[in-house]
């Protein structure tokens, strides 16, 4: 009778169905020593499931306490503390710091604690530093225009000036490697000494992206480069994009953006001009992003040469309406998150 039924058990695996078996024998008037002879399961395994039965009165495994923590809560939360003072630490000049406090921990068990309170290791973003002046400054200019809708801003010609290098310097290259083949050709950005550097200046609208001209070799940019810039860019651009119609030119406040000369010429031209602009907002522009997506495409292409780097040209000319249109629509959400954080960066 016994063989019969345990005959159908053996094939069980898991530990958890071998304790649900031996205590079914159990529980049917089976001694131990008649489970025991199945080989169901060892000896000592067999009577330790139906000791903890009788005295526990289920076959659920009571669960381990585990390794006892070499740091309490308070030890945790100063640990917390530690790192917060120094966002750059390392987890090995935390574990020395910390021992000082009395917790003797490997760097590991310092990543552990600090990943439960979710203060993640990553790359610092890279932005640029703002002084009391540049935070007051973007609040008065996101307080300006915080009721400004994205028709609004859909009138606005934002612009800017960007250099692009050789050799995809202008930006960042992942590439993906197979062991072994971090030094392969195919898996290095080269880099230059001196690489070659061209200077572009550019606009656009809701209505797509506008001219685009790159400043001679050895050419300062000065107000005589810029208003000659103004002259033969941007005034086509605004007659082509918005005819008569009245639209609003965006600049930042380089030295040759405030020159007198420059502000009676706009003014000579009825331009009417957004901000001011506040100083080091890159985040507030647009143009910023349209810089990115150009310097991948451009970088795409692998120049290696001043001449080929005329392709930046051909490139910008793909942009879409569509993305400029997305770009724009964005501004509410610029502002919107300044404010938000009292005037510091936000994630654009």
């Amino acid at each position: 009778m016994l063989e019969i039924i345990v005959l159908p058990l053996l094939t069980m695996v898991t530990c958890k169905e071998t304790r649900a078996a031996i205590i079914a024998l159990h529980k049917n008037g089976f001694t131990g020593k008649d489970i025991v002879a199945t080989k169901i399961a060892p000896k000592s395994t067999i009577y330790r499931f139906i000791k903890n039965f009788k005295e526990r009165g289920s076959i659920l495994v009571k669960k381990a306490s585990g390794r006892p923590r070499k740091s309490s809560k308070r030890q945790d939360r100063l640990l917390k503390r530690i790192q917060l003072r120094d966002r750059s630490a390392t987890s090995a000049e935390l574990a020395q710091e910390w021992q000082q406090a009395g917790v003797s921990a490997s760097a590991r068990t310092v990543r552990r604690r600090l990943l439960e309170d979710g203060l993640v290791s990553r790359r610092a973003a890279k932005k640029p530093l703002l002084s009391k002046k540049n935070i007051r400054d973007r609040l008065i200019f996101c307080r300006k225009y915080s009721e400004w809708t994205a028709e609004d801003w859909g009138k606005v010609i934002f612009s800017d000036e960007a250099p692009f290098r050789l050799f995809g310097a202008s930006g960042k290259r992942l590439v993906r490697r197979r062991k072994g083949e971090r030094y392969h050709q195919s898996c290095v950005m080269p880099t230059v000494k001196h690489p070659d550097t061209i200077h572009v200046w550019g606009c656009f609208s809701s209505k797509g992206v506008g001219s685009l001209t790159i400043l001679p070799k050895n050419t300062a940019m000065n107000k005589e480069w810029y208003q000659n810039t103004l002259q033969q860019q941007l005034l086509p651009t605004t007659q082509q994009q918005f005819g008569e119609e009245q639209c609003i030119f965006q600049h930042d406040g380089a030295p040759c953006h405030k020159a007198k000369v420059i502000t009676k010429w706009l003014g000579d031209q009825n331009v009417e001009i957004l901000g001011p602009w506040p100083g080091n907002s890159p985040d507030l522009n647009p143009i910023e992003n349209l810089w990115s997506i150009l310097k991948r495409r451009v970088d795409k292409q692998k120049p290696t040469n001043s001449d080929k780097l005329q392709e930046v040209m051909k490139e910008w000319v793909t942009i879409s309406q569509d993305l400029a249109q997305k770009l724009i629509e964005s501004m509410p959400s610029r502002i919107a998150e300044v404010l938000k954080k009292k005037g510091q960066h936000c994630k654009y």
